[in-house]
């Protein structure tokens, strides 16, 4: 898909305009700073961008307000005492330093990162994030044919990648899904969201009222936890739900 970029200056707010090959405009707010950005087809000039902007400008603020006053983690250095959080539960790290293969343990006594003597920053990470994808990779089979069975379609390909700016991504055209490596983090429940949520693509490709009335359909709490995923402390990159 073809696609160009620039930015422009909307009452003190950068936007970053994406023209594409689509028939509809569409705005989003992200996290962690609200920063805006619309997808416009490319049929349709700034102006009618900046009109469109103008429009919600005081449901963009709303949005900032709330991402600037939510909960969010520094950047992680991965050692003991950091909080960590794994399936919606904040744990507090052990780092142990051992020789022998890497592991973690999560229980009563916080989570446990289990590394090589002398195990630089990078390391510890690697073996953490290793962790959370084999966790989730875990829970997805079962969720994904149960949902599968639901909604009746069929997934050619799933799988997980660390992704800066979407929770989920789903290819219409190879039936494949995507899901951010970050959920591992999250609560079970926003994985099944997620998952929910893409495969609805597979019957209608755009957010529009067709696409929340599948939802509803299949999944009646959905907005709720869609706010809960919002709601869980942001990560140091930012995402989208």
């Amino acid at each position: 898909m073809s696609t160009k970029t620039h930015r422009i200056i909307v009452s003190d707010i950068p936007v970053d305009v994406v023209r594409k090959k689509i028939k509809n405009l569409h705005l989003a707010v992200y996290p962690p700073e609200g920063r805006v950005r619309v997808a416009a087809p490319l049929r349709v000039n700034d102006e009618a961008v900046r009109l469109a902007v103008i429009s919600r400008l005081g449901w963009i603020r709303k949005q900032q307000a709330k991402f600037l006053g939510q909960e969010r983690q520094s950047e992680r250095e991965y050692l003991s005492g950091e909080s960590h959080y794994f399936q919606g539960r904040r744990y507090r790290l052990t780092v142990v330093y051992h020789d022998a293969p890497p592991r973690v343990t999560v229980g009563v006594g916080g989570m446990q990162l289990h590394v090589r003597t002398g195990s630089d920053r990078d390391q510890r990470e690697l073996v953490l994030q290793e962790w959370y994808r084999q966790q989730l990779k875990k829970q997805i089979p079962d969720l994904l044919t149960k949902w599968e069975g639901i909604i009746g379609v069929r997934t050619a390909a799933w799988g997980v990648k660390r992704m800066k700016t979407k929770w989920g991504t789903c290819n219409i055209a190879a039936r494949r899904i995507w899901l951010n490596l970050e959920l591992a983090k999250k609560p079970v429940r926003c994985l099944e969201y997620l998952i929910v949520h893409e495969l609805v693509h597979l019957l209608e490709r755009l957010h529009n009222d067709r696409f929340k009335g599948l939802m509803d359909q299949f999944l009646p709490q959905w907005r709720v936890y869609r706010e809960e995923l919002n709601h869980t402390p942001l990560g140091h990159e930012e995402w989208e739900c």
